[in-house]
């Protein structure tokens, strides 16, 4: 007998179907600047298999050991100079519940899509915020890792959290996993409008514009990871877009961590180098990353700033990654309306 036919048990809720989820991710967020909030964050991203390939006997010792002593009073000072007082948050927090409002409004020709958020590490969940598009009717998720430049370390780790709901789900959405979008033609538009904004409300010129990423261990890209060559092309082609010659662009990779070789060149050493051989004058863009956080606003903003200072620079401008801006969120409607395809 066919389903639909069938009478339900009278205990049995109504199940909600038909509709389409669309689900923004992003790396994740401590809920608070203070040490158990950030020890908490931190624990579960260092513990992230993707993000530290050691083998757990030789890395355990040394986490538990060393660095979740350690490292959550550091970084939490470091969060609170950039902490949203305003909403008690980060601003990656503000920022990516800001485009999933924005994409909601954006989507509203489309009645069946509802849009929702979560993080990778932190809170909302991956899967919790699965769980309430399935319960709100969405039997189809697109699962949208906000990350332009693919990694293992970012969104592969996006994909296996929601692919390890699913593992716990009697009925399962359809999922799609929505790819890199490292040379999309919007992507560098968006890019470019950002830099020619910034640079036109300064009353004077960089003599060199730095693109600086989140690097990765170099031995993940010698086991095959695309991080590397997909930065390089979004420099490439936001370089040529933006009419700038190659002594005046560089791509740099900031934020290593522990004593393993990363990609370089790194940005902190660059930054340094050019203040030393006389540069007076450059600006810092984050490409790979979709909001602004702590990586962009006090790793770049403020520490790479006094660095160039320090060495004998003298106009620092960082500017700022696209957010929830116009452009920014119609860089996201457009890959997300092309992941639609088929389903609405």
């Amino acid at each position: 007998m066919p389903i639909e036919n069938s009478a339900a048990p009278a205990s049995h809720p109504s199940v909600k179907f038909g509709k389409v989820g669309v689900l923004l991710v992003n790396l994740g967020t401590p809920d608070g600047t203070d040490y158990t909030s950030m020890r908490r964050y931190l624990r579960e991203f260092l513990m992230d298999r993707r993000v530290i390939e050691l083998p757990r006997w030789k890395w355990y010792p040394v986490l538990f050991g060393i660095v979740l002593n350690t490292r959550p009073g550091k970084v939490g000072k470091a969060y609170d100079t950039i902490w949203n007082r305003e909403k008690n948050e980060s601003f990656l927090r503000t920022y990516t519940r800001n485009q999933s409002e924005f994409m909601a409004e954006r989507l509203k020709d489309l009645p069946n899509v509802v849009v929702d958020w979560g993080m990778r590490y932190g809170t909302p969940s991956i899967a919790s915020r699965i769980q309430a598009l399935k319960d709100a009717g969405c039997d189809r998720i697109v699962l949208f890792p906000l990350y332009p430049q693919y990694a293992a370390a970012t969104t592969a780790t996006v994909n296996d959290k929601a692919f390890e709901k699913l593992l716990s789900m009697r009925w399962q959405p359809a999922l799609r996993t929505v790819p890199d979008y490292h040379d999309d033609p919007a992507y560098i538009e968006a890019l470019a409008n950002s830099v020619q904004r910034h640079l036109a409300t300064l009353d004077w010129e960089p003599q060199m514009l730095v693109a600086s990423f989140h690097g990765i261990p170099l031995s993940y890209f010698e086991k095959g990871d695309p991080y590397y060559c997909q930065c390089q092309k979004t420099g490439r082609l936001l370089r040529e877009k933006l009419g700038l010659s190659e002594d005046r662009f560089m791509v740099t990779f900031q934020s290593r961590f522990g004593p393993e070789e990363w990609l370089q060149p790194y940005t902190d050493k660059t930054v340094e180098k050019l203040g030393r051989d006389g540069a007076k004058r450059i600006a810092v863009i984050n490409p790979g990353f979709v909001s602004d956080c702590l990586e962009t606003l006090e790793e770049i903003a403020e520490q790479a700033a006094e660095s160039f200072h320090h060495n004998g620079g003298e106009n620092f401008a960082h500017i700022p990654c696209l957010n929830d801006s116009e452009d920014g969120i119609r860089v996201l409607e457009k890959v997300v309306r092309r992941e639609l395809q088929g389903w609405v």
